[in-house]
């Protein structure tokens, strides 16, 4: 009843200062039927608020998203069912859910009736522009008596998350070279194994089973060497994701980040989709597997929040790579590097790994003035040389470049690719 009363509307405050008006002018003029309207008055305030205070704790509320998960760009649609749980009717109720900015504005719907144990569900729809993971809700329902004299309001402490994954694109079958044997397109071994007792090999790392140790290896390089069993079986692949904020440029859903964002979304579900067991590794310390169940949902969802980190750096990327690497393909999406970060980046070359990297030129997604695009190009054109030179199989990316007409180049060989000459004149001329 408190409740009730501290809800009263500006009509219902009305009606009791009426009320008392008119009890007063009773009293004092003596009329007995203006105290009947004076009591009348303020009865219907004060059962409004018993009315609207009793039925406010009696309501149900569940929401469901569809889907819960969305790409960029695309809607999901949720539903709000509400029930009433009380014996008694309700009033009309004013159903808001709280949004944040990116998903628009916050929905209002009427309810003008609800009656006894009956439920009713309202839908709406949202949308993103900007990946992430948002909160939806709690709901907020403004209950008011059928006169408008008390109105209170009751937030549902229970919020769903939409994830706004990137936008995943298609690409086209490609035979990439680089992987283990195993159930992926390309059949190319990087580890020839006859028998049992021709097991792949690799150095000893510290914490590896001794019972693994190939003593025939380790007498004929000299160094402690352990098998590698499992690998001739799987084709492995691990997506490099340069989150270094100096590295990209650009603002919102069109910056450089973006771009490479979604590539490695695109590329992540396209190797999952053909078979590899793949890895995902970003500057900012995400480092997860894709396992057979949820793989892809897994990866989205990471990807879904990964931002750029001030902090971030190309050696400490490469230091999170090796810790776990062991051959296969190493596909790099990476920011603007300098020629220093380049030769860093080939590091990754060693232990028989095929790299290949989308080198962004960050420099295309701003206005530049013609001698700061030149100086701008030149840099790129060096550090893809650099990349090449150290054996990375290297695609340039500008604004505009689209993922599809790039991603061949990534089963071609190093010969194949008219960047090198080009690349070479621009470095030459630049020297000049």
């Amino acid at each position: 009843m408190r409740a009730g009363l501290r809800g009263l509307t500006t009509r219902g405050r009305s009606f009791l200062a009426a009320a008392v008006a008119a009890a007063i002018s009773a009293g004092i003029l003596g009329e007995k039927d203006l105290l009947r309207v004076a009591v009348l008055l303020a009865i219907l305030p004060l059962l409004a608020a018993a009315y609207v205070g009793r039925s406010r704790y009696k309501l149900a509320c569940n929401r469901s998203l569809d889907p819960h998960r969305v790409p960029v760009g695309a809607n999901s649609r949720v539903v709000l069912r509400l029930q009433n749980l009380s014996r008694l009717p309700t009033g009309t109720l004013l159903l808001e859910d709280r949004l944040p900015y990116a998903l628009g504005s916050r929905p209002r719907v009427v309810l003008e009736r609800l009656g006894a144990h009956q439920a009713s569900s309202v839908a709406y729809t949202v949308r993103a522009d900007v990946r992430g993971r948002y909160d939806v809700g709690p709901l907020v329902v403004r209950m008011t008596d059928p006169f408008g004299l008390c109105e209170l309001s009751r937030a549902f402490p229970s919020t769903d998350h939409l994830t706004v994954i990137p936008q995943v694109t298609p690409l086209p079958s490609v035979r990439l070279p680089g992987e283990y044997a195993g159930s992926g397109d390309s059949r190319a071994r990087s580890v020839a194994v006859h028998g049992e007792d021709d097991a792949a090999t690799r150095e000893y790392r510290r914490g590896d089973d001794l019972r693994r140790v190939h003593w025939k290896s380790t007498a004929r390089t000299g160094e402690l060497m352990v098998r590698r069993e499992e690998q001739p079986w799987e084709s492995r692949a691990t997506v490099v994701l340069d989150t270094r904020a100096y590295g990209h440029r650009g603002d919102g859903p069109t910056a450089s980040f973006e771009w490479a964002v979604s590539a490695a979304a695109s590329i992540a579900v396209h190797l999952r989709q053909a078979g590899y067991k793949l890895r995902l590794v970003t500057g900012s310390g995400v480092d997860v597997d894709a396992s057979e169940a949820g793989g892809d949902g897994v990866l989205l969802d990471h990807l879904a929040e990964v931002r750029l980190d001030q902090r971030a750096e190309v050696t400490g990327l490469v230091q999170r790579v090796r810790q776990r690497a062991d051959g296969g393909l190493i596909i790099g999406l990476f920011g603007a590097v300098s020629v220093a970060e380049a030769e860093v980046l080939a590091g990754l070359r060693g232990n028989g790994a095929t790299c290949v990297g989308f080198l962004l030129n960050s420099s295309t997604w701003l206005s530049l003035p013609e001698k700061a695009r030149a100086e701008a190009e030149h840099a790129h054109g060096a550090a893809a040389l650099a990349l090449l030179q150290s054996g990375w199989r290297v695609a340039g990316v500008d604004h505009g470049s689209r993922l599809p007409a790039l991603w061949p180049q990534a089963g071609r060989g190093s010969q194949g690719f008219a960047l090198r000459a080009a690349l070479a004149e621009t470095v030459a001329g630049g020297v000049r």
